[in-house]
């Protein structure tokens, strides 16, 4: 399971390091490599196994909406196998690297079954804008309903 926040930065190939704690996961899940893929102007990175589980479910869904043909053409389409060197690093496609605005400083997050990958001043002003939407009644009851 991917959990917690960590910053690092990605190197001028591209290369960025997975913290030990998610390269346990990583081989549970599958392999010594990763499917990354877009979305919410950031990265979003899946094991394998967890990978399997995703395309089965989007497969599953009809197609007849526009609006899951373009999610599927570019969800799934824009993915990419990465593959974890010897020190622990996975290679960040250009396009990826691109669509995410990923530079220098980033900021890799855990959620559960896969973890994100963001610009840190992307997920700066993800996290001001949940600050925000916290103050809203509906979004509250939303994550009241979590126990929370």
């Amino acid at each position: 399971m991917f959990r917690g926040s960590s910053f690092h930065t990605i190197d001028p190939k591209g290369r960025i390091i997975i913290p030990a704690r998610f390269r346990d996961a990583i081989k549970a899940g599958g392999g010594d490599g990763v499917v990354v893929t877009r979305l919410d102007n950031a990265l979003f990175v899946y094991t394998f196994d967890q990978w399997s589980k995703v395309e089965s479910k989007v497969l599953s869904m009809a197609e007849t909406s526009e609006y899951m043909r373009r999610f599927r053409r570019v969800f799934i389409g824009g993915a990419s196998d990465c593959n974890c060197d010897k020190q622990g690093r996975i290679l960040i496609p250009p396009v990826l690297r691109q669509y995410a605005e990923l530079e220098k400083e980033i900021v890799l997050v855990g959620q559960i079954m896969h973890f994100e990958i963001w610009s840190k001043e992307n997920y700066e002003r993800e996290a001001m804008q949940m600050e925000e939407d916290m103050k809203k009644e509906a979004v509250s009851n939303e994550i009241a309903k979590l126990g929370l």
